[in-house]
């Protein structure tokens, strides 16, 4: 009696890809082998026919894997490191130091923050010092406050190196100086 072939799992798929991308990548295929190849193992049913796309390929030895990986997570540091340089110079917005528990920022002359920007509603935010902690409510703006990048949906806590917007007018909040 044979046994069936075992079905190809979402997981067999990816590390047959994976080693298909990574050989390519080395040079030990040619880019319409490559292709061909991925359309194999996007329509295989089995983990055998999965195995023949990587049966012929040479074997990566030790050194050759760790300094590839070693190479990826470089260069994935190296990503992050651009993109974050990239990423636009907040202005800061101190936290008051008197004793006042609310500030409300909008565009209206009567907000404690003045906000020219027309993505600012009149009356936009408030911020408000609870039990020595500061809290963000948005008040019903039209293009909302988001608090590191999250559209505030209720009051939140802000802290020192929070990014705090209020329409497109965005703020790293700082610690009011002393």
């Amino acid at each position: 009696m044979s046994v069936p072939p075992v079905r190809a799992s979402d997981g067999d798929r990816d590390r047959a890809l994976n080693e298909l991308r990574d050989r390519a990548a080395e040079g030990h295929l040619s880019m319409d082998t490559f292709i061909g190849r991925v359309e194999m193992a996007l329509r295989a049913k089995s983990r055998g026919e999965l195995d023949e796309l990587v049966a012929d390929l040479p074997q990566r030895g030790r050194w050759r894997r760790k300094i590839t990986e070693a190479v990826a997570s470089i260069s994935d540091l190296t990503h992050r490191i651009e993109a974050a340089w990239r990423r636009p110079r907040l202005p800061r917005l101190a936290l008051p130091a008197d004793g006042r528990t609310r500030y409300i920022v909008g565009r209206a002359p009567t907000c404690d923050l003045v906000l020219t920007d027309l993505t600012v509603s009149r009356v936009h935010a408030e911020l408000r010092r609870v039990d020595g902690t500061w809290v963000v409510v948005d008040l019903g703006s039209m293009n909302g406050t988001r608090l590191n990048g999250w559209r505030l949906l209720g009051p939140a806590t802000v802290r020192p190196g929070d990014e705090v917007a209020f329409g497109d007018c965005a703020f790293l909040v700082t610690m009011p100086a002393a």
